[in-house]
């Protein structure tokens, strides 16, 4: 991260979120420095209403090394971690956490408490991380997935980390959802799987079996978001080179994006993890501070969308 540069987008998506109700969020294992002060700072600024789960001698000690007040936040007591990720849970499904947030576990903790179809909270969606990265000198944000939780997504698959990537996009109140599905190359070619399925989800958009954007693709990166490449490669259409959602082949292909945005170019990518009954925020010891309250702030807009479209589906 550049120290010195402004971060207009994540501080429009936090004001964004700042204005709707703090939403209930159960924090597993928070017991480190990181953990307690994102959910601390959090707190204050009214993103979330924290609900601290696991070891409590732990998380007070942690909180009391880090010269943090954590008094005023609820504590509920679990033994371990894989406790607490299974006591998390446990909340969203009791309806008393709209949001799960990771705390000091590995994230295949968290998931694995999170994935089974008696315990969990998965829905009949795939579930699928997004990044929603904030690229220097871009002018809007950029949402990519899936570089986090599917490693060689089928075409299936796909259509639901599409549906879900364009879910946020709404959520985050992009005025357009442009979705270009990224390929080596521009051109449908049968050796390259990821030509052929860019080519059939788009057709599924078509059919509307894909709603609430504009799809495009096979494109390769440079002419899905620069306008400059797309008109030199005679490339026509309403995603290419103004793309704001990038649809990767497989995790290797997102992973290695991302990174790279964020380590050459100096951009913040917040997480969330979508396709499961609430929004899951996953954070990381080397994100900011300003990148982890925007997470907590993109679950806040998840959910309030989430909440009016249960609203509309029932008058």
């Amino acid at each position: 991260m550049q120290p010195d540069r402004r971060h207009e987008k994540y501080e429009r998506v936090v004001a964004a979120a700042r204005a709707l109700a703090a939403i209930p969020t159960a924090i597993a294992h928070p017991c480190d420095d990181v953990s307690l002060q994102s959910a601390v700072e959090a707190a204050r600024i009214k993103l979330i209403e924290p609900i601290l789960v696991g070891p409590s001698a732990k998380i007070k000690a942690a909180a009391q090394k880090a010269e943090l007040d954590i008094s005023a936040l609820p504590l509920v007591d679990a033994a371990h971690s894989h406790d607490a990720a299974a006591r998390a849970v446990a909340l969203v499904r009791e309806g008393r956490a709209e949001a799960l947030m990771k705390g000091s576990l590995h994230t295949d903790e968290l998931m694995g408490a999170v994935v089974p179809r008696e315990t969990g909270i998965r829905t009949a969606r795939r579930i699928s991380h997004c990044f929603i990265m904030d690229v220097p000198g871009h002018p809007d944000p950029l949402v990519i997935s899936d570089a986090a939780v599917n490693i060689s997504p089928t075409l299936d698959d796909k259509v639901d980390i599409v549906q879900n990537a364009i879910d946020l996009a709404k959520a985050l109140q992009f005025a357009e959802v442009r979705v270009a599905i990224l390929s080596a190359m521009e051109t449908i070619n049968s050796k390259v799987l990821s030509t052929i399925e860019a080519a059939a989800l788009c057709k599924m958009a078509d059919r509307g079996q894909i709603v609430g954007a504009l799809l495009d693709g096979p494109l390769a990166l440079d002419n899905a978001i620069s306008l400059e490449a797309a008109t030199i490669k005679h490339i026509v259409s309403p995603v290419a080179g103004r793309a704001n959602v990038l649809i990767v082949p497989d995790l290797e292909a997102g992973n290695m994006l991302a990174k790279s945005l964020s380590f050459l170019a100096g951009a913040d990518a917040a997480g969330i993890v979508l396709g499961a009954r609430v929004p899951i925020i996953l954070t990381s010891r080397a994100d900011s501070l300003l990148t982890r309250l925007a997470s907590c702030a993109v679950a806040s807009l998840v959910a309030a969308a989430r909440r009016a479209s249960a609203t509309s589906a029932i008058i």
